[in-house]
């Protein structure tokens, strides 16, 4: 077992995963640097869900080696990996899973009081990514009364507030409109940056993953390079632009 290069944050390799006897992922190794914004694209059913799962603790490989900062995460026990993912992972689903009986400023501040942050440092933290993502007015209603966009945004101020050191992004902006898309986007990209957190973001939108550092693609569990062709010129057609999958 060979340890990975001491600036990569995440290490993944050779991870084979299957689900119901069916390849989600096969022999898939990547490295991801610490700050870095690394999209994973590919079209709905490409294995980037399961790839976020495996690098962030969450699934197991049946096969291969995941390594956070140096240490095997693939060899630890499910409550080391609990550990793991509360207090040093954040992650943000396509779909807002809030806790009901809890107003928006008191879910987004919920990793941080479970981290045993005090409730006022908690709630200050948790009212300043509401007010970043444009909800800071909903912080006293509950998921119940939000709009679906509103709930994602206490989601993404949930992940946010306890400046993670990684922050798992799978499709984060999915219920957003296009406008919202946008904002939301920066705000956490921008927050990222300043803040120094390294973002594995899955996505199937190309101007998502523009904002990225860095883009690796899946197609059927497997990473794939594009290669961009210059344009060429076609008597019948005229002038065409192609792209090749390998």
């Amino acid at each position: 077992m060979v340890a990975p290069p001491d600036n990569d944050v995440l290490w993944a390799r050779a991870l084979h995963v299957k689900h119901n006897g069916s390849p989600a992922l096969t022999g898939v190794s990547l490295g991801v640097r610490e700050g870095e914004i690394l999209a994973v694209g590919g079209p709905r059913g490409s294995g980037k869900t399961t790839l976020l799962q495996c690098l962030s603790g969450q699934l197991r490989a049946q096969q291969g080696e995941v390594w956070f900062n140096s240490t095997p995460v693939h060899t630890m026990g499910p409550l080391t990996r609990e550990r793991l993912r509360r207090d040093r992972f954040a992650w943000i689903d396509p779909t807002p899973v809030l806790v009901p009986e809890l107003n928006a400023w008191e879910n987004a501040a919920l990793p941080l009081m479970l981290r045993g942050v005090s409730r006022r440092r908690a709630k200050t933290a948790a009212l300043e990514w509401l007010d970043r993502l444009d909800i800071g007015g909903c912080a006293r209603k509950r998921p119940h009364a939000l709009l679906h966009a509103e709930r994602q945004r206490v989601a993404i101020a949930r992940a946010l507030a306890p400046a993670p050191t990684v922050l798992f992004a799978d499709e984060p902006t999915a219920p957003l409109h296009r406008a919202d898309r946008a904002h939301v986007l920066r705000t956490l990209t921008t927050a990222a940056r300043s803040h120094g957190i390294t973002v594995v973001l899955a996505t199937h939108d190309a101007d998502t993953a523009a904002l990225a550092d860095r883009t690796v693609s899946l197609l059927d569990g497997r990473l794939v390079n594009t290669v961009h062709l210059p344009p060429v010129t076609d008597s019948a057609e005229g002038r065409a632009a192609c792209s090749l999958s390998v």
